[in-house]
């Protein structure tokens, strides 16, 4: 019989503890059926470099916001889940949630996201961190990652909405109660 460390225990079910997030945010509903969501995983060096570049951010802007998650992403996240959606209208006749009259005429301001996107992006996330709740992995939305994410194009230069989910297993979820 072997002894396994609490450590490797904690990183290994914090990373499947991911992958059922991404397999929850792919199968949430989507409006009309149409996928524009992108997601990946981090973990090591690639969440120091996400890190990183939160703090660069913040630095350059001076955003205490970014500064403060990078540290807590440094030293706390064991994994970090982020999931982004390109801004691609769903060519409809009538709508009008986006404030254009129809996709036709939102399609000429490509930088103003269609509603469905953002609404489809909230759900997948709201899927993917109730599978963390329900396994009692502690985490946070956080736009502050996407920011990052995106500048790094972590998820590919089409995808101009990303969150982040930094992941935790800790005696108290670090993530919150955290200095203004």
């Amino acid at each position: 019989m072997a002894i396994i460390n609490e450590n490797e225990m904690k990183q290994h079910a914090t990373l499947e503890v991911a992958k059922k997030m991404i397999i929850a945010a792919r199968t949430a509903p989507k409006a009309r059926g149409v996928n524009t969501i992108a997601m990946s995983v981090l973990t090591g060096s690639d969440i120091q470099a996400l890190a990183k570049v939160m703090q660069n951010i913040g630095e350059e802007e001076n955003n205490h916001i970014f500064e403060r998650d990078a540290s807590n992403v440094l030293n706390a996240a064991e994994v970090v889940v982020i999931m982004g959606t390109k801004i691609q209208t769903l060519g409809l006749k009538t709508c009008g949630l986006c404030g254009f009259p129809n996709c036709a005429a939102k399609e000429k301001e490509p930088g103003i996201p269609c509603v469905f996107n953002t609404g489809d992006l909230g759900i997948a996330i709201g899927s993917a961190v109730s599978v963390a709740m329900d396994s009692r992995v502690d985490n946070r939305i956080m736009y502050t990652i996407g920011v990052a994410a995106q500048k790094m194009g972590l998820l590919g230069k089409d995808y101009k909405v990303v969150y982040g989910i930094p992941l935790s297993t800790t005696s108290k979820n670090p993530f919150f109660d955290r200095k203004k």
